[in-house]
């Protein structure tokens, strides 16, 4: 009986250490299908109308301002 409850505790213990894990993986599957059916849905409607949307989007490299060098 002792065995048993040593065996029981082991994978008590193990199930405790992998549902983080199991439920990480489970949400990642669920935000890929979404954003899978999201892009679907955009190449769907086809191109933008505006003249805004139709510009590329460029992200400027700001410099890092917590520097040891600067006083």
């Amino acid at each position: 009986m002792n065995t048993f409850l040593n065996y029981l505790v082991v994978a008590a213990l193990f199930a405790l250490v992998l549902a983080p894990v199991a439920l990480g993986l489970a949400r990642e599957r669920r935000i890929d299908r979404q954003l899978r059916e999201a892009e679907r849905g955009r190449r769907a409607a086809g191109p933008p109308e505006t003249r805004s949307a139709a510009r590329p989007v460029t992200a400027e490299r700001r410099p890092y301002l917590r520097s040891w060098a600067r006083v």
